[in-house]
């Protein structure tokens, strides 16, 4: 199995297997504590080979620096079935993240298992921005 895409992004869909990913980004910024996120979208895109047909068990989770979730692990399975000749096959899975909120500020990491192995984590930034200046801290 190969990741080909891990992003948190703004939006993602899904259209007839092209994953389409609007506004990827690794840091997130707010004028105090706790920071409220209104929606964001994990999108994941792995590349199975022909001996891996079969379940799939996949979780992503979002974490803060200590490792304590910032919102329940997401869980869920995919059945991976080849139709025809090819020797790959694709398959994107799309995450919806709604109203999340950020207690700490400094660096989360959205951390990506499957079958219950680790396989990738990418960082997020959540940043204070000072209210008299526009200047950011962690």
């Amino acid at each position: 199995m190969d990741i080909e895409v891990f992003v948190i992004c703004d939006a993602a869909t899904d259209s007839a297997g092209k994953l389409n990913v609007l506004g990827a980004f690794d840091s997130i910024l707010g004028r105090n504590l706790p920071v409220l996120h209104p929606q964001c979208t994990v999108a994941l895109r792995m590349r199975f080979s022909r001996p891996e047909e079969g379940e799939h068990k996949i979780k992503v989770g979002l974490v803060d620096a200590d490792g304590h979730p910032v919102v329940p692990d997401l869980d869920t399975g995919l059945h991976v079935r080849f139709h025809g000749p090819e020797s790959s096959l694709a398959a994107n899975m799309i995450m919806n993240l709604q109203r999340v909120q950020f207690k700490t500020a400094g660096e989360h990491s959205i951390n990506l298992s499957v079958d219950g192995r680790f396989e990738r984590a990418i960082p997020l930034t959540v940043r204070l921005i000072k209210q008299d200046s526009a200047q950011v801290q962690n």
